[in-house]
């Protein structure tokens, strides 16, 4: 008879916020299970997040964006060959639902949603009406062979990683990540350098995260706060590196972006910033200082989606020109 908590697979093939997320059903797991073996399947270039981490034994990663559906048959070879007793599908979509279906585990949990889920030996609702936070919903999943107690998302920086961004620690720092895939979830820049302008005074040093593609859009927001306390370093650090960087700081300004999550993992403090989505939708912030920035006008308009859009679809971007530089303000210590 298998044993439920011997070998176990987490899946969760969607993007970087997800991911960290779903570290939280890694940490009750470990807790439940403590000698279990736990692996985790995500997808490519979001490996570098669990790289130290103390509880996965090992990370698989399936290439999407290059031959995708011959690497997705690949990738369920690999599966069943790790004889898993326990697969955790936390995504709810057909590609993994078919790697859970075929994976060979006897217990296999996900997500009615799932189009596989027919498949699946447990299969437990995702509401996103109900109000729950994203990691409530996913730790529902395992609650039957856990417990009721909420775990929190956690991220594991290395010794190199925190010796890397101290160069960057001296005096009284924020950080600020200005950008996201979506348009209409981004605070807009003349926003950002606004606020930025309004407090550089405060702090020796305002850092911009983000990634590469980010660089441009940051160096022109430090280009037109005019002070050279205003820091560019999208692109020049690693997730952990930043997670790290953020962890020391004073505050950390984001949108409703991976970077919200990155703080919720370090219990850094944090100031989320929500233009067309809505915290109820369950994906707010979860560290001990956490300040929620949205507008106070009634728009019939907002949310205008689960997920950002490339424009916004009303024309007016009101969700997000009606936030003051005083509601940033009022996340600050005076």
């Amino acid at each position: 008879m298998p044993q439920i908590g011997k070998s176990l697979l987490v899946i969760q093939t969607a993007f970087i916020g997800d991911v960290i997320l779903a570290t939280a059903v890694v940490e009750k797991l470990r807790k439940t299970f403590p000698d279990a073996s736990i692996d985790f399947l995500l997808r490519k270039g979001n490996e570098s997040l669990l790289k130290y981490h103390p509880h996965i034994r090992e990370v698989l990663i399936w290439e999407k964006k290059q031959d995708k559906i011959k690497n997705l048959f690949k990738l369920i070879s690999l599966v069943r060959s790790k004889k898993y007793d326990t697969v955790i599908n936390i995504h709810r979509f057909a590609s993994s639902g078919l790697i859970t279906a075929f994976s060979g585990a006897v217990y296999k949990f996900g997500f009615d949603k799932n189009p596989w889920s027919f498949a699946f030996s447990h299969r437990i609702p995702h509401d996103l009406d109900s109000g729950l936070h994203e990691i409530d919903r996913n730790q529902k999943l395992i609650e039957a062979i856990t417990d009721r107690t909420r775990e929190l998302p956690r991220l594991y920086p290395s010794t190199s990683d925190y010796e890397t961004v101290k160069k960057f620690q001296t005096g009284r720092y924020l950080c600020v990540a200005p950008t996201s895939v979506w348009f209409t979830k981004q605070f807009p820049a003349t926003q950002w350098i606004e606020f930025i302008r309004s407090i550089t005074n405060r702090y020796e040093r305002i850092y911009l995260l983000g990634a590469s593609s980010d660089s441009r859009l940051c160096d022109s927001i430090k280009l037109e706060s005019q002070s050279d306390r205003v820091i560019n370093l999208a692109g020049k650090l690693s997730f952990l590196e930043s997670a790290a960087l953020m962890k020391g700081a004073e505050m950390n300004f984001v949108n409703d972006s991976a970077p919200m999550h990155l703080a919720s993992a370090m219990n850094a403090p944090v100031a989320a910033i929500f233009c067309s989505t809505i915290p109820a939708f369950g994906f707010g912030p979860l560290a001990e200082q956490s300040y929620l920035v949205q507008t106070q006008e009634k728009l019939s308009c907002r949310p205008c989606g689960l997920h950002g859009h490339k424009a916004c679809p009303q024309g007016h971007f009101k969700c997000a020109t009606t936030i003051s530089t005083e509601a940033l303000q009022n996340c600050l210590a005076t």
